[in-house]
């Protein structure tokens, strides 16, 4: 983990200034937004469109360094959101911020893209598990970061937009003045979502799911806070626990799911998800002690089962795929994240603050009941048989997802070549 570090310090610093920036600016949105005035649906419209914007750029980023290479494209892009954010307090109708949040959303999964690339070509096949185990933390404590400069200023002022615009700014800074070359970059063949479908169903459909309860906490947890009528400090503090949430249960999770049904542990984590909802429902109101429990509860499952349901689909599929298949998941993902604000927005339109918790525990309650029948359609694999499960959270592009997808064929080829070895 050292040399990890002593060999991307530089890019890491990057990410993490990018993950702070980028957590900021979206739990202030939200609290900015019911200062407006702006109704739960149209901060749903909003916080939809950073997401349509990151599914766009996440496709189309690749393409873009292709033709004029990492560094223009991260500087470009990195620019281009820090100019945005800083118009966020200077055009405040909801309209003008789908537009900005659009935009954000497209030059952030292009960065991440550069930036996850960069990282790879950094790693090699015995540090590739630390990398992204590095990587995954400097997210979680990036995102958890940008909810605790929330309360140094205040949201209706202009002061908390300049710190991620400055953020961002800084951010490519110690990654261009890195010693590491630009890697080379080329993107692997596509598996049709029919095909993808066929390999491995819940794979594909709980992926779709999972990308509403992550988007829904991701991009309206704060809008929930406001409208439910929390100060800053308590909406702070309640983002922050999905993050915290995220990072505690990571691992464990991860080292669990390499030795049991992935099925089994999929289904009891999302019927967790379900539970940790109806807390939120039914006493988040009352308490600010069990909010945050269900807050945390839903982040400690949500981010792990993105990992999860990546390990089960590869464990379908032929190591000369599993490249292939990234895409895929990855853009079922972001069709389910798009989909997620949406129908948060519209049930807090209709039901008021509740309708938060309670669109997210029906969507957690679809993926169990997937689960739960997709496990009476064909046996498990072997746990002897499966791949490795590596860390990743639903903030990646599909090249994180080959990164993590490498790794899974390393260490199954390793296993192999020496049994016992726990790889």
């Amino acid at each position: 983990m050292l040399s990890v570090l002593n060999s991307a310090w530089a890019l890491l610093l990057g990410l993490l200034l990018l993950m702070i920036g980028n957590g900021l600016q979206g739990t202030l949105l939200g609290v900015r937004g019911e200062i407006e005035g702006f109704s739960a649906f149209e901060m749903s419209i909003v916080m939809a469109a950073y997401f349509v914007g990151f599914l766009g750029g996440s496709r189309m980023a690749p393409r873009m360094i292709a033709r004029v290479g990492h560094v223009r494209v991260f500087s470009a892009l990195a620019s281009m959101v820090s100019a945005v954010v800083i118009l966020f307090p200077v055009f405040t109708d909801p309209w003008a911020w789908s537009v900005g949040r659009l935009i954000i959303g497209f030059c952030f999964s292009g960065v991440y893209v550069t930036a996850e690339s960069w990282l790879n070509n950094t790693s090699t096949n015995e540090t590739r598990g630390q990398t992204l185990a590095i990587y995954v933390l400097v997210q979680m404590i990036g995102l958890i970061l940008g909810q605790a400069l929330l309360v140094v200023a205040d949201p209706s002022g202009f002061v908390l937009f300049v710190i991620p615009a400055v953020l961002v700014s800084i951010s490519f800074a110690p990654i261009l003045l890195s010693v590491a070359p630009a890697p080379a970059f080329g993107t692997a063949k596509r598996m049709t979502l029919a095909e993808l479908y066929r390999a491995s169903p819940l794979g594909l459909i709980g992926m779709l799911l999972l990308g509403t309860v992550f988007s829904a906490q991701f991009g309206m947890s704060a809008v929930y806070g406001a409208a439910a009528g929390l100060s800053v400090r308590e909406i702070s503090v309640f983002v922050s626990a999905f993050f915290v949430g995220a990072l505690v249960l990571q691992y464990p999770l991860g080292w669990l799911s390499d030795r049991m049904d992935r099925r089994v542990l999929i289904l009891g984590l999302s019927v967790v998800g379900t539970a940790g909802a109806v807390l939120g429902l039914m006493l988040g109101a009352a308490r600010t002690e069990f909010l945050l429990a269900a807050a945390f509860a839903i982040g400690a499952v949500a981010n792990p089962l993105y990992s999860l349901l990546i390990a089960y689909t590869n464990d379908f599929l032929e190591a000369e795929d599993m490249a292939a298949a990234s895409s895929g998941l990855v853009f079922v993902n972001g069709v389910g994240a798009i989909i997620g604000p949406l129908a948060t927005g519209w049930g807090m339109q209709v039901v008021g603050p509740p309708g938060f918790f309670a669109t997210i525990a029906g969507f957690f309650a679809l993926l169990s009941i997937y689960a739960a029948w997709r496990m009476t359609r064909r046996p498990a694999p072997a746990a002897e048989e499966t791949g490795s499960y590596a860390p990743l959270g639903p903030t990646v592009t599909p090249v994180a997802v080959e990164f993590a997808q490498e790794y899974a064929i390393d260490t199954a080829l390793e296993e192999q070549e020496n049994p016992g070895s726990g790889a």
